[in-house]
């Protein structure tokens, strides 16, 4: 057996490779979009809290359709999903180069497309953390989760860090265009993928209410799920903010320009991937839920450090820090979810995991971009910092007093 599939045994899967190659050149232009938007909308507005704004419309479809998304990937199959909205986002991102190149665009328009990728993306990515375990089985799915988390942070280091160069020294649409044309790779990837026959349930369909409370129930009735969604909800309010806090904080705290605020993004992403690796590396030993209340507590300690910060260096560091602090507690929540769940109630089970990590980003954002325009991001960082500490310790004492209750009757 070669290296490669020693110690990444889930690229044995002919499948995951095709997927896993598309996503490796598709996430590049992701992380090169957001980075292109964030610094577009700061320049039409100069507002830290239209910048919240817009985020947090980009995420609230996630918040409201979630559960229902659910129900859909659960019924149909998962790859023509994919392609459909890949398709879609592709051409949202054309639209938006073009609006850019032609100098029309305007805070409203841009308003508009977060919001149409925000409905997109909630069927989008759930859809795709629950097709990974379709492709790889659960025995390499802790595998595939951690190789998955390689690449988007090794994209949220290139990406950009590419999108400070286009923007420095060619214009901001171009940004844009890469990004749209970047999703040829992985739409090419999903057509060639050869599924094995779906087998149709059996039985009629319960109404779609009440497939949606079936996948509530479950994840209620599981400690370790309902748990492990909890401390993800304190996490993504509080503590992931760095798509509204970190351009203002390099304006703002670190007198940066466009460069160097794609090299702090940058920088996060290099530390996120470097958490990547490491689960990957140690994937054999199965998840450890150790790791989700460790490393939310680490990044609640880098938000506060960082947010004292006037030196651009240090904030490098720190936020490297904190990326690899996320990642593995993204990763970790990840796997634990699939791995306690049955396949027929995947799609619901993950587009919780989405709703919760992703839908409920707007309450952070416009938290974060509020606090921002009233005290500044540094001291918005510290506050988050410390949130997400006393909050973490809340949930570890009751999730041990709910342990000790079980254990005595």
């Amino acid at each position: 057996m070669k290296l490669t599939e020693k110690t990444f045994p889930a690229l044995r899967h002919r499948n995951f490779r095709l997927f896993w190659s598309g996503q490796c050149i598709s996430l590049i232009g992701t992380w090169m979009q957001n980075v292109g938007q964030a610094w577009l909308v700061l320049q039409l507005t100069r507002s830290a809290w239209l910048l919240g704004v817009v985020s947090a419309l980009q995420f609230a479809p996630m918040f409201f359709f979630a559960l229902f998304a659910g129900v859909i990937i659960d019924r149909y199959p998962k790859r023509k999903i994919l392609i459909i909205t890949q398709s879609i986002l592709m051409l949202q991102a054309f639209v938006l180069a073009a609006l850019v190149w032609a100098g029309a665009i305007r805070y409203w328009q841009i308003v508009v497309l977060a919001v149409i990728l925000g409905l997109v993306t909630t069927i989008d990515h759930p859809t795709r953390q629950a097709y990974v375990v379709e492709m790889v089985g659960k025995t390499d799915l802790m595998n595939a989760i951690a190789l998955n988390s390689s690449i988007f942070n090794a994209a949220r280091v290139v990406g950009p860090a590419l999108a400070g160069i286009l923007m420095t020294f060619l214009s901001l649409w171009v940004s844009f265009l890469v990004n749209g044309l970047s999703f040829i790779a992985v739409l090419v990837g999903l057509t060639l993928i050869s599924d094995p026959p779906r087998i149709p349930r059996a039985g009629r369909r319960a109404p779609v209410l009440a497939e949606v409370k079936e996948g509530l129930r479950f994840a209620r009735g599981s400690q370790s799920i309902a748990s492990t969604l909890l401390l993800m909800a304190v996490v993504s309010i509080f503590g992931v903010n760095f798509n509204v806090l970190v351009p203002v904080f390099a304006q703002g705290a670190l007198g940066q320009s466009a460069g160097g605020y794609g090299f702090l993004v940058s920088s996060l992403g290099l530390g996120a991937l470097a958490g990547a690796v490491t689960l990957a590396a140690a994937s054999r030993s199965g998840p450890k839920t150790g790791f989700l209340r460790t490393a939310a507590l680490a990044l609640g300690i880098m938000l506060i450090l960082l947010g004292l910060q006037k030196s651009y260096w240090v904030s490098l560091v720190l936020l490297a820090l904190a990326g690899w602090a996320m990642i593995v507690f993204n990763a970790s929540a990840n796997t634990s979810l699939q791995i306690s769940t049955p396949d027929h109630l995947r799609g619901r089970v993950m587009s919780l995991f989405s709703l919760v990590f992703v839908g409920f980003s707007p309450f952070g954002s416009l938290y974060a971009g509020g606090l921002a325009r009233l005290l500044g991001a540094g001291p918005t960082f510290v506050l988050s910092g410390a949130i997400v500490v006393v909050l973490l310790a809340a949930v570890s004492r009751g999730r041990s007093a709910g342990k000790r209750s079980a254990s005595q009757s």
